[in-house]
């Protein structure tokens, strides 16, 4: 049976695009390139070109490289005309219907090589959109490198008009992939384009249907391209970007209601979110657009990146004075205009927001903006907008319109209580608008898998007295957790590793721990271990610290002279020196200043936010090895560079997949998966996490009572508690430790109604039976009591340090693809809940698209999930009976392929063993010799093609990536 070759596949979609409005044109060289470029400028600016008018056309095309081409192409080109006059050509329209289409195969241009083009689409005459064929069955790559060659030997010949093309198209007929044109390209930034619920278009005639026309075409060329000012590169937004922000642009256009957007972290929300922003300030019906992160560095950071995507287009606002001249429209005295500023474009934080609608200085001059249509995108709204700060900025706005984006959504399973209420985000933003999950992204290769091991376990020593049943609250965690011994043998064990984890320190690593002690031992035991020889890695960090915390570090050798000099000021004979955080990270930022020859300290807040912004800057260009935090670094922070975590702390939820996702972020071929050490067993808890943000139907509604019920509630609550504590001072009466706690129990239960009673507009103490002075009298009993009775309570702790040891071994690891395949399929078995079997069955419906190796066994995973699982007895191991089936459904497709291709089945059976132990493809010999009939030599060329490719099909099905 013949196959379609590349010339039918390139004649079928010339007649495709004939059919979706392209004119279809045949240009056999350069000069009919050009001629054709003379006509069409001058049929879409309405003049015509003397042959001297237009050769200056061509010398000004010709001037410059990819990137300032991209500018020229949406710029106006001026020409002088032979009387003079000056005349300004488009070329390129913002509207559809004023640009020309067309198509043109086999364009001939010589250059250092003659070479042939494929297909080229035109727009007013320029070659725009290349798109390179290979014959079905020939890997895609081919036709990529073919695109660079082209690039190196021929596109810049004949006044460089080939250099004009924005996106290139690759197609094998049933994979098709789009990028953007750069000088430097990388087969990583190829993107497959998808439908609006991330289904992968990838067969060309469909893939022509909806990206290769002439109104997607325009969009994508004059709105969804960002020439990047920094890098001087083109971007092109990948399918969930551009359905993201139209979903966003569709709601400001046709209605005020708000939104979010869900995408991954690590997929490009700020590219999205800036975008987004950009179109919504050319709309006349916004009046501003306001960017709000909430931390002042990302506010720098955010700017840095929107004046990347478009020069000068905002400036940071560094205090609220500023913030506040910017969205009045007013300069500021003594302070130089940016011409290039979008004046309807502001980027600030949340709480500079905060400030300039709730301080009396600005209040009368913002009155005006109140009800203006502004247009606020919050980052990483999972974050800072469940406090009253979200609630001021919505209460003075009355024109706002609010979107999120988030790439860890708060849903009813992962909300936490603020005033006794729990918000989601949709209670916050609305529907979500667009969702892009984890599983999206890693399947798509637009961020790496992760690659999770868990190291450590404890173990009692031989000859421990120590009881095996002590109850686990008996025991001293903390104590155990942070233990010199145990600290010091995960120091080593990083050490020891962290060269291979990193690639021979290529890469660069963070260290999350628990909180700021233990932060402080494993810095010193680093850089003692460093003074002794024993590595020498670079170490930074970075921590905050509270202003009237206890001092409980001891000084250490290591802590810079005048922190010893100043605390020994203040002792008595014979006291061992304490010091404050502060005194320790001053102590660690001096180690940092000698290493790099900077200036930084904690005792200006400008020169500790500098030290910062240092950090982040040595971090991403990898001239520091392991930067160790808390919290710092651990969410809305970009270094591709990045490629390891080592986590001894408890993570959970959107916390631990923000934490994880530092290291998925695509860098070159060699970085294949981010690394995630855990020394603490988060197993559960990252199973959950990833469980949790790849399903897209999540619980997002939290039930709430009405003001009336919560009412009646309070004034029940209220006078149970005068019953059995009448009066304020009867507290101090109450007889004995069960008598004081309920009443700590039952003023609790009242706090929590008037907390949720305060999220009412309505709210009025005065309306209760219980006056503001009384619940606040009572609130002081309360407190100092609750105290007391805590500390009454406390369980002595027993310590086991004597009794255990903590032994550094790998206990397991997880690579979030295949792995978790078996392991949810187990759990699914397990699962006697109707409900929970179905959000599990869609969990793992989701997960199977979560690595390319699993597309090709999607059907055969499904199929034993939904027709053998549920006959499994309950006492059956799962996956052996998962292995089992697919040792039937192998045996049975490679029966087929016999059937179907007349073939030796004994013969095929030994290339398939072969293959097995070897992983090398058979030879085209090979295949022949398992044919039962010898074909004639045209034949065999076909039939032996045929039969490479089914075969590669059913190794990649049956062995590749899954049962190794």
């Amino acid at each position: 049976m013949a196959y379609q070759s590349e010339q039918q596949l390139e004649d079928n979609l010339i007649a495709q695009l004939g059919t979706q409005g392209f004119e279809v044109i045949a240009l056999k060289d350069n000069t009919a390139l050009e001629a054709n470029l003379k006509a069409q400028l001058e049929k879409v600016n309405e003049c015509t070109l003397s042959d001297t008018e237009f050769r200056q056309v061509l010398g000004k095309l010709e001037k410059g490289n990819i990137f300032t081409k991209a500018k020229t192409l949406r710029d106006q080109l001026d020409v002088t005309l032979d009387n003079g006059d000056s005349r300004h050509l488009t070329l390129l329209f913002d509207e559809a219907s004023k640009n020309k289409f067309q198509v043109a195969q086999q364009i001939t241009v010589k250059g250092i090589y003659t070479n042939r083009y494929d297909v080229t689409v035109l727009v007013n005459g320029l070659p725009l959109v290349q798109i390179e064929l290979k014959r079905r069955g020939i890997e895609l790559k081919e036709a990529f490198n073919q695109v660079k060659r082209y690039q190196k030997h021929s596109y810049h010949a004949n006044h460089g008009l080939f250099n004009y093309v924005q996106l290139f198209v690759i197609s094998n007929g049933v994979n098709t992939q789009y990028f953007s044109n750069n000088s430097e390209m990388s087969a990583k930034q190829t993107f497959d384009w998808t439908d609006f619920d991330n289904k992968k278009i990838s067969q060309l005639s469909s893939f022509a249907s909806t990206f290769l026309t002439i109104s997607h075409l325009t969009a994508m060329l004059t709105k969804y391209i960002v020439l990047n000012e920094t890098g001087k590169f083109l971007m092109v937004l990948r399918p969930y970007q551009f359905y993201a922000v139209e979903e966003i642009i569709k709601q400001v256009k046709t209605t005020d209601l708000n939104g979010y957007i869900w995408h991954t972290t690590g997929s490009g929300k700020t590219l999205t979110s800036f975008k987004a922003a950009q179109i919504m300030t050319s709309l006349s019906e916004v009046d501003k657009v306001v960017f709000v992160v909430d931390r002042k560095d990302l506010d720098y950071q955010t700017a840095l990146e929107f004046n990347a995507f478009a020069k000068g287009c905002v400036d940071s606002t560094d205090n609220t004075n500023m913030l506040f001249h910017q969205l009045v429209d007013k300069p500021i005295k003594g302070k130089k205009i940016n011409e290039n500023r979008n004046s309807k474009l502001v980027v600030t934080t949340l709480q500079k927001l905060n400030n300039v609608v709730t301080k009396k200085r600005y209040l009368n001059e913002m009155e005006a903006l109140k009800d203006k249509r502004i247009v606020f995108i919050f980052d990483e709204c999972h974050r800072s907008q469940f406090g009253d700060t979200h609630q001021n900025i919505t209460q003075f706005f009355q024109g706002a319109q609010l979107f999120g984006f988030t790439g860890t959504p708060i849903f009813a399973k992962n909300a936490v209580v603020k005033k006794s209420i729990k918000k989601t985000t949709k209670d916050l933003f609305g529907e979500c608008l667009h969702p892009y999950v984890i599983v999206d992204a890693i399947r798509d290769n637009n961020v790496l898998k992760f690659a999770i091991e868990y190291v450590g376990r404890y173990q009692y020593k031989d000859g421990s007295n120590n009881n095996l049943d002590i109850e686990v609250e008996d025991i001293d965690t903390k104590e155990l957790l942070s233990s010199p011994a145990r600290l010091d043998k995960i120091t080593d064990y990083i050490i020891a590793h962290h060269r291979r984890k990193t690639h021979s320190r290529d890469y660069n690593a963070m260290f999350c721990v628990s909180g700021v002690p233990e932060l402080i031992q494993y810095y010193e035991l680093l850089a003692k271990k460093k003074a002794e020889g024993k590595h020498n890695l670079k170490v930074a960090t970075i921590f905050s610290y509270e202003a009237n915390e206890e001092e409980e570090y001891e000084l250490g050798n290591g802590d810079a002279v005048e922190v010893q000099e100043a605390a020994a000021k203040y002792l008595n004979d014979g006291d061992a020196v304490k010091l404050h955080s502060r005194d320790k990270l001053e102590s660690f930022i001096g180690d940092y200043n000698k290493m790099f020859g900077t200036s930084y300290t904690t005792k200006d807040s400008e020169s500790f936010y500098n030290y910062y912004k240092n950090i982040s800057k040595r971090v991403k260009a990898k001239e520091i090895d392991i930067l160790l935090v808390v919290n710092m670094f651990l969410t809305g922070f970009d270094a591709p560079r990045l490629n390891t975590l080592y986590v001894d702390k408890s993570l959970k939820q959107h916390g631990l997949i923000q934490a994880f996702s530092r290291t998925n972020r695509l860098l070159d071929e060699t970085k294949s998966h981010g690394n995630v050490v855990c020394f603490r067993n988060l197993k559960t808890a990252a199973d959950d996490a990833f469980k949790m943000f790849s399903n897209k139907q999540p619980t997002e509604v939290i039930e709430m009572p009405s003001y009336d019920d919560l009412m009646v509630d309070f004034d029940k609550a209220y006078a149970a508690l005068i019953s059995i504590t009448p009066t304020v001072d009867s507290v101090d009466n109450l007889p004995d430790e069960e008598a004081q706690a309920w009443f700590v129990r039952q003023f609790r239960e009242l706090m929590r109604l008037k907390n949720m009673l305060g999220n009412f507009a309505d709210f009025d103490m005065d309306a209760t039976k219980m006056s503001e002075q009384e619940f606040q009298d009572f609130t002081s009993k309360y407190a100092d009591l609750n105290r007391q009775l805590r500390e009454n309570s406390t369980k002595e702790k027993v310590s086991i340090l004597d009794d255990v040891d903590f032994e550094l071994e790998l206990m397991h690891r997880d690579e979030v693809n295949v792995g978790y395949i078996l392991h949810l399929l187990r759990e699914l078995h397990e699962e006697e809940s109707t409900e929970e079997k179905a959000r599990k069955r869609q969990v793992i419906a989701n997960l199977i698209g979560s690595d390319p190796t699993l597309l090709s066994k999607k059907a055969l995973i499904e199929k034993f999930m939904n027709d053998h699982l549920e006959g499994i007895p309950a006492h059956a191991d799962v996956e052996e009976e998962f292995e089992f089936f697919w040792e039937r459904e192998k045996r049975e497709a490679l029966e087929k392929l016999a059937n179907e291709e007349q073939l030796d089945k004994n013969k095929l059976e030994i290339l398939v063993n072969r293959y097995e132990l070897s992983e090398e493809m058979p030879l085209r010999d090979d295949f022949a010799g398992t044919l039962q009939t010898k074909p004639t030599i045209l034949q065999r060329k076909k039939i032996v093609g045929r039969l490479t490719e089914k075969f590669k099909g059913f190794v990649d099905t049956f062995i590749g990536g899954f049962l190794e």
